[in-house]
């Protein structure tokens, strides 16, 4: 019994708390006839707080409002008998506040199937994201295998096809290889893309930077008659999944030269924004990007309007470059316009600049403070 009581309390204890609360200023609207407005306001008002602090089911607050209507409006009319008590219409005020206290409770119960509907809504489109990501994962994994088996037999093929005995079939093995090429590097993304809300989507580590530039620099600088600067700034390291981030530049890097033609310019640079921060352009003088495009060009699978001298592509390389930038903390925006060429821009935290400079200024301290000290003790002597 004790332990049941205690239960209660322990549950119920603003609910405890507001029933002594209501029984005191019913009392002082019985007892003092002059002053019953503001305890019979206070209690309505405490009523309406508890509610949206507690939210009773339906049946307790019949039952609860029931209650204090029957209790105020019996107060406010012995209240109401007494001589020098106020007049019959204050009664009045008892349904009114009820019905107002009842459309307070009518609102708050369609608010709440509201949020409950909008929790399902949720709850429905996450595991509708989860299947698309688990559909994507696995139609990868299970495409490599024989993308790269009919490749490996397609390369073979063309070893024995020579161009000079049979120019159609070499040709066309030529093309099957080419596809085949496409539709291995489509399945990378995907899974890339089906990976990046991963918590072990990255492996950082400190990357050099000006290696990283230049490693961009030996896997392109010949990949395409372009005029290639490759231009690093930044001289430290930045905190980052290598692999990862070479993908994403590789991917600007691939769109730059889908959109440029021969002897345009392609740049890549890599800067400090500020002793935390890098940023790593890839710029380039080709078609550009039409406006209306610009805040579609990093979602999956999109396409611009503009012209291209080289059509093709999935429209997965800018969304891996976001996936990549974001999952390392950071952004990565586009600068472009129609015929004027376009600068991408990955920015990267957790930059860390050399300290070769502050070393060697330390050491002609150190060095300079010794050759003091011994002039001084040549000079004692």
């Amino acid at each position: 019994m004790v332990s049941a009581i205690s239960s209660l309390v322990r549950r119920r204890w603003p609910e405890l708390l507001w029933g002594l609360f209501v029984v005191a200023n019913l009392l002082v609207i019985a007892r003092i006839a002059d002053m019953e407005t503001v305890p019979f306001h206070f209690v309505w008002v405490s009523l309406t707080l508890l509610f949206g602090m507690r939210g009773w089911s339906s049946r307790a607050t019949i039952l609860v409002a029931s209650t204090v209507t029957i209790a105020s409006g019996a107060a406010l009319l012995v209240s109401v008998q007494k001589p020098g008590g106020p007049g019959l219409d204050e009664m009045m005020e008892v349904p009114l506040m009820a019905a107002m206290f009842a459309g307070m409770v009518w609102h708050a119960h369609r608010r709440q199937i509201a949020m409950t509907e909008v929790g399902h809504l949720v709850d429905s489109q996450r595991l509708l994201l989860e299947r698309q990501r688990d559909f994507v994962r696995d139609a990868s994994h299970q495409l490599r295998t024989p993308i790269t088996i009919a490749r490996g037999h397609a390369e073979l093929m063309r070893t024995v096809v020579s161009d000079a005995s049979d120019p159609d079939m070499a040709r066309d093995m030529d093309i099957v290889i080419e596809e085949l090429g496409r539709l291995s590097r489509l399945s990378e993304r995907l899974l890339v893309l089906a990976a990046a809300d991963h918590s072990r989507f990255l492996s950082a580590a400190p990357v050099d930077v000006s290696s990283f530039i230049k490693a961009c620099g030996q896997r392109w600088g010949r990949a395409a008659s372009r005029r290639w600067v490759f231009n690093c700034e930044a001289d430290g390291s930045v905190t980052a999944d290598e692999e990862r981030l070479a993908m994403a530049v590789d991917a600007l890097i691939e769109n730059a030269v889908k959109f440029t033609r021969d002897r345009d310019e392609i740049v890549v640079r890599a800067a400090p924004l500020d002793d935390t921060w890098l940023a790593i352009d890839v710029i380039d003088t080709g078609v550009g990007i039409a406006s209306e495009d610009l805040d579609r060009v990093f979602e999956r699978f999109a396409r611009g309007n503009g012209q291209t001298p080289r059509p093709g592509g999935a429209g997965l390389g800018l969304a891996i470059v976001r996936a990549v930038a974001e999952a390392h903390a950071g952004s990565v925006r586009v600068e472009s316009a129609s015929g004027r060429g376009s600068t991408f821009r990955i920015s990267l935290p957790g930059f860390q600049p050399a300290r070769t400079e502050a070393v060697t200024s330390s050491s002609i301290r150190a060095t300079a403070g010794a050759t003091r000290n011994e002039a001084l003790e040549r000079s004692n002597r």
